[in-house]
């Protein structure tokens, strides 16, 4: 493996006809990191997947799994490697562990207690040892989504690759799955494609953003919920605010000030982007305070949301 990256690609690109589905995508993942794959539904996710995974060719650019090419090495790669497609399907009469053992067959010959101990402990990981021997039919969709998973881990992958796995859940379903993919951080590197937002801020490390078969951004995801806008600070002062918003206004290290009434029209919130963050922790509330009559009920770092910075990139709006 060239490093610690499991993942990388140069130029990577697909085009069908006259359609290009993936263009020049560079990506760089890490071991043992959640990278999440993120944009939303036909930006190319899918097709990058089936790239990596070498079950289509690209007609550009390349791709390297643990160093090796995702063509020529395609069977070497996939012995390494889990995958969750988007919609697992299953024979409905047989149980959670029969399904195991169905899968634990491509790839372990040998002790059947050894075998076993797998499946059980691969079970145990995804939380359905409970389950484990009641039919599929009567699962519910997280159920089996992790079963997908469970599947997928059966072989110690040391590259887990899941296709959309918590997207048609309800919100306790995708809660399971999102804590099945964290406690299985220390034993492989996962990436997964999605396009709701909250559960990759809950869960990635890494963040790539797709739009139109182009990645637009590539960041830790501290990096891309620190905004691309330059620092941010707010701040609630009791009253309309217009004496502190004055007292800001003007600063050679602030870019910019915007104020809103709260709830309650007793206070009022304001944003200050500022070019200079060593400036403003040292003065902006002194400047602020110096008014006596201004009254600061609170104050801090402004953090935003992915769904902000993700328009902000993909549509080219600005987070405020």
């Amino acid at each position: 493996m060239n490093g610690e990256m499991v993942i990388q690609t140069t130029g990577l690109s697909k085009q069908y006809k006259d359609i290009k589905a993936l263009e020049g995508l560079n990506l760089h993942v890490a071991q043992h990191s959640i990278f999440g794959f993120l944009g939303p539904n036909g930006a190319g996710k899918s097709t990058a997947i089936k790239l990596l995974l070498g079950l289509i060719r690209p007609t550009g650019g390349q791709a390297a799994i643990f160093g090796l090419d995702s063509v020529k090495d395609s069977i070497a790669i996939r012995q390494r490697v889990g995958y969750l497609a988007q919609d697992p399907r299953y024979y409905q009469h047989m149980t959670a562990r029969e399904t195991m053992r169905f899968a634990a067959r491509f790839f372990y010959k040998g002790p059947k207690e050894a075998i076993e101990a797998r499946i059980e402990e691969t079970l145990t990981l995804v939380g359905l040892e409970n389950k484990a021997d009641r039919p599929i039919k009567g699962f519910s969709g997280g159920e089996r989504q992790r079963l997908g998973i469970a599947q997928a881990q059966v072989n110690y992958p040391d590259l887990l690759i899941l296709d959309e796995p918590a997207a048609a859940l309800d919100p306790m379903g995708r809660r399971d799955v999102l804590e099945v993919m964290a406690r299985l951080r220390k034993h492989t590197t996962i990436f997964y494609s999605t396009h709701i937002l909250d559960d990759v801020q809950r869960v990635s490390d890494n963040v790539a953003i797709l739009n139109h078969g182009q990645l637009v951004a590539q960041a830790p995801i501290e990096e891309l919920l620190a905004g691309t806008t330059g620092a941010a600070y707010t701040l609630t002062v009791r009253g309309d605010g217009r004496a502190a918003q004055q007292a800001l206004q003007g600063q050679p290290w602030v870019t910019a000030v915007s104020g809103h009434p709260n709830h309650t029209p007793s206070h009022t919130t304001l944003q200050i982007n500022v070019n200079d963050e060593a400036a403003a922790e040292d003065q902006l509330l002194r400047l602020v305070l110096a008014n006596r009559q201004t009254a600061v009920t609170a104050f801090g770092r402004k953090k935003y949301d992915l769904e902000e910075v993700f328009m902000q990139i993909v549509e080219g709006g600005q987070a405020k």
